[in-house]
């Protein structure tokens, strides 16, 4: 299977790096890759940068580890996707924390699949901290990620990337409640700053 995540921030290198620890290869993709290409040497030879549409062209598993407002403009700006598995890692958040930039009738994960003509879009690795998604583990057991996608095949594929993450499945529509779990982590990672908190989000 071939993985590419759109995006080298802090979730898409957090992603790239467990992703390389599991064995799997990588291709980042972000529009001036000359900026990243050390920081990705660092993830070893399983992991390569090169631009969005290149990363697009080369893998059937495609992440979208960008802001939201960024996503739409790259699902349309592939006319047809064949088919590849779009996993949606956005959030429609708006600054602050104030609310949703999508009302409660739609998702972000919905808006996408519209704009993303031919791809099997599921939500995915949006209801936590990019720490999590790097180790998952805890003592008591591992963080929960809820899983959302109308294909089944692509729920499943989602998960065989990733296996070992407590999860749930559901259908698109579903994630209208993951971002209420992302909006909750985020609220709580905030509260835990003012504090002065050393360790952010090790629950």
């Amino acid at each position: 299977m071939s993985i590419s995540i759109l995006g080298a921030g802090n979730v898409g290198m957090a992603l790239a790096r467990a992703f390389v620890a599991k064995g799997e290869s990588v291709r980042l993709g972000v529009p001036e890759p000359a900026k990243y290409h050390d920081a990705v040497a660092k993830l070893g030879p399983a992991a390569s940068v090169g631009t969005t549409a290149d990363a697009i062209a080369t893998s059937d598993v495609i992440i979208l580890a960008v802001p939201y407002g960024a996503a739409g403009s790259i699902a349309r700006a592939v006319r047809d996707w064949k088919g590849r598995i779009l996993v949606d890692a956005t959030n429609p958040l708006a600054p602050g924390l104030a609310g949703l930039t999508v009302g409660t009738t739609t998702s972000g994960a919905e808006e996408i699949a519209k704009a993303a003509k031919g791809a099997r879009v599921v939500k995915a690795f949006n209801t936590t901290g990019a720490e999590n998604m790097e180790d998952a583990h805890y003592p008591g057991g591992s963080v929960f990620m809820p899983v959302c996608g109308d294909d089944a095949d692509a729920r499943a594929r989602r998960e065989g990337i990733q296996h070992d993450r407590r999860r749930e499945h559901g259908r698109c529509a579903l994630s209208r409640r993951q971002r209420v779990h992302a909006g909750l982590w985020g609220r709580r990672r905030r509260a835990r700053a003012r504090r002065g908190a050393c360790d952010l989000d090790r629950l």
